[in-house]
């Protein structure tokens, strides 16, 4: 990315982050990614303004199944909230420049802390599907990083450091509220790939040797642009399906969207228990 093309991108960031501002008057403190099946947290939001992303400038519009394809900016509790209702993928045909667009511009419009969530394939044998899991770390098999090209010191530094990128006091947090809930609460390392093909059982396999407890197809770039732009991020990964190498059975995509749908309400009421104790 030349000086140019930082120029053009901060130029976007404004005109994106200026025409949210002219739809709402209310500054978002966090921001939330709604994976694949998650989306109905943002129709609980209060007093909410709903912005389809086909509206916006310079977003790109979502296309993935399970993806409402809505910002919406609101009260959750007490949180001045913006609810991604569905995110991009490099799967649709995206950069991850582009995918990771939307987290530029919600630190634009003043959020201070990321959650982020996704459907996953659970590749420990001790969870099961329906689980929900805290992302404690990530490997990168994307391809590719959201960082490539020159950086733009007023964006973020040119080398973030990537230790410590889902805050510990964070999910620390997340523990203690679904204890308090009684919500079965797994962690462990997300393996993040492009898609859109689910994994061979080859590539499984190897997913589990290098240490991976989930797998799937987004949140890596967005978190890293989040850690770049200087955000506090929280990771949690529904486990909608075991992606297993030796099972007999992988599920599909409408298996998949089943789960996320069913597993919804313990969901929503572990994210808003969560927010409700978060300062």
């Amino acid at each position: 990315m030349s000086n140019n093309q930082n120029n053009d991108l901060r130029e976007k960031i404004k005109q994106s982050a200026d025409f949210i501002n002219s739809k709402c008057s209310l500054s978002p403190q966090i921001g939330l990614i709604l994976g694949s099946g998650l989306g109905e947290l943002g129709d609980e939001v209060q007093d909410k303004v709903i912005i389809p992303y086909k509206e916006i400038p310079n977003f790109p519009v979502s296309t993935a199944p399970g993806h409402a394809g809505n910002l919406v900016i609101g009260k959750l509790g007490d949180k001045n909230v913006v609810v991604m209702q569905g995110r991009f993928h490099t799967y649709e045909g995206y950069s991850q420049h582009q995918t990771t667009f939307p987290i530029r511009v919600m630190k634009a419009i003043g959020i201070h802390t990321l959650i982020v969530t996704c459907a996953t394939g659970g590749l420990n044998r001790n969870f099961k599907a329906g689980d929900l899991m805290i992302i404690l770390d990530h490997i990168n098999f994307t391809g590719s990083n959201p960082l490539i090209g020159a950086n733009d010191p007023e964006l973020g530094p040119r080398f973030p450091v990537m230790f410590n990128a889902y805050k510990k006091d964070l999910c620390n947090l997340a523990h203690k509220v679904a204890l308090k809930e009684g919500i079965r609460l797994q962690e462990g390392v997300y393996f993040g790939i492009t898609g859109p093909v689910f994994c061979t059982p080859a590539e499984l396999r190897m997913a589990i040797k290098s240490g991976a407890d989930s797998i799937g197809m987004s949140t890596v770039p967005e978190v890293i642009v989040a850690v770049h732009s200087g955000l506090k991020v929280l990771g949690i990964g529904n486990i909608t399906d075991m992606a297993l190498p030796d099972a007999a059975h992988h599920a599909d995509e409408q298996e998949v969207l089943k789960t996320a749908k069913e597993s919804g309400p313990t969901f929503r009421r572990l994210l808003k228990a969560i927010l409700a104790e978060m300062e």
